[in-house]
């Protein structure tokens, strides 16, 4: 039986999505769950999963066009299974009213223009050529399989020789357009804000046996492992307070708390356009090394632009961590339509008393921002309390 491939909706305000890259031909093989093309939604650039395995008989909606949700864009089917008639090849892509008149043939691209156009580029890294003047085939992919990435870019860009200087104009009042991203996270930001009505908490952690247990395990770490960071044990211990606590892995549904049976933390990462928090899955079944890889291959695809959908998608609850960019505390916005999420400052070395004497531990705020539709001050309390507890004797962590 034919499917039919849809623009997703990967967000609960997208309306429309674009088809950066077809990652198949028509006529290649479909496995289920396999990537199958790439969608640039208005924050981020994800891979779009098949729902069915067969052969990609049709390409509907080629790269570069911009449809809403919902639309047919390609067709997966048997080799040999008739196709909707609707669908037949040569049929138009869509039953929309006809569009303006294709232009005249143009002269073949430059050898220049066409190699680019053919170069094998993250979506991200593209977008940075154009911005800084970059001939992507004049770029050396360092990616898996020979993919440019954004730091192939800046390098090239890095290299080529500095523009003519001209004439400073005079000054005039500066206007900078809002980015697909900036306009989303405006829109996002603006509803958390008046549909959640937010409360605070803060705490101070003594993270002194969480770092020494964090330079341990690292230290006893095999070849190629990947390093657990403050942010990874920051994860684990919020995890396992969310399965003592699931009213905080929820969300406000109108006339019921809806709870989520999956723990799935949203990680804020930084794009040069602005702010994503794709998901770590699953994280109430992983240990702390596994959430470890997982954040660091999260990141790294987050940056390539290529996360998967249900990761842009399926945070149930947001943790942000401002720690490295030395800030000591903050309060996050509760991302609709969450019920919780935690800010965590930076790790100081600070005076503190223990058993009636002064000595210096290493200490970190931790603010938890709180839907007070979903709970109160007291259970919310009790949550950032295990919290607190669980980086303050992290051997729990590791059972």
């Amino acid at each position: 039986m034919a499917t039919e491939v849809i623009m997703p909706q990967m967000g609960f305000d997208m309306k429309e999505g674009k088809v950066v890259r077809w990652l198949k031909k028509v006529g290649d093989p479909v496995a289920r769950d396999e990537p199958l093309a790439e969608i640039e939604t208005d924050k981020a650039v994800v891979e779009l999963e098949a729902f069915a395995a067969g052969v990609l008989r049709q390409v509907i909606v080629e790269e570069g066009t911009t449809v809403p949700v919902g639309e047919v864009i390609g067709v997966i089917a048997g080799a040999e299974e008739p196709l909707p008639e609707r669908r037949a090849q040569g049929a138009p892509a869509a039953a929309a009213k006809p569009g303006p008149a294709a232009p005249a043939a143009l002269p073949a691209a430059s050898t220049g223009a066409a190699a680019a156009e053919r170069a094998k580029a993250s979506p991200l890294a593209r977008r940075l050529a154009e911005e800084r003047g970059v001939d992507l085939a004049q770029v050396k992919g360092t990616g898996p399989g020979g993919r440019i990435t954004e730091r192939d870019v800046e390098a090239q860009a890095a290299s080529l020789p500095a523009a003519t200087p001209v004439a400073p104009s005079p000054a005039t009042p500066g206007r900078e357009e809002l980015t697909r991203m900036r306009q989303a996270i405006a829109r996002r930001m603006v509803q958390s804000k008046r549909e959640i009505p937010h409360f605070y908490l803060s705490t101070d952690v003594d993270m002194t046996e969480a770092l020494r247990l964090r330079k341990e395990l690292n230290d006893a770490a095999q070849e190629g492992d990947p390093k657990i960071t403050v942010n990874d044990v920051v994860l684990k211990a919020v995890a396992r307070a969310l399965r003592q606590h699931p009213r905080f892995n929820a969300s406000f549904a109108g006339d019921h708390i809806q709870l989520h049976p999956a723990i799935h933390l949203g990680m804020a990462i930084a794009l040069p356009d602005g702010l994503i928090a794709p998901a770590v899955l699953d994280c109430q079944d992983k240990s702390l090394a596994q959430i470890a890889a997982a954040t660091k291959d999260l990141i790294e695809r987050a940056r390539n632009g290529v996360l998967r959908a249900d990761e842009y998608t399926a945070a149930t609850f947001n943790v942000s961590n401002l720690g490295p960019y030395g800030i000591d505390a903050f309060v996050a916005i509760v991302t609709y339509p969450q019920a919780a999420s935690l800010a965590a400052g930076s790790v100081q070395d600070k005076p503190v008393v223990r058993d009636g004497q002064v000595v210096v531990r290493q200490m970190m705020t931790a603010t938890l921002s709180v839907d007070h539709r979903v709970n109160d001050g007291a259970t919310a309390a009790q949550f950032l309390k295990q919290v607190k507890d669980l980086l303050e004797k992290p051997v729990g962590l590791l059972l």
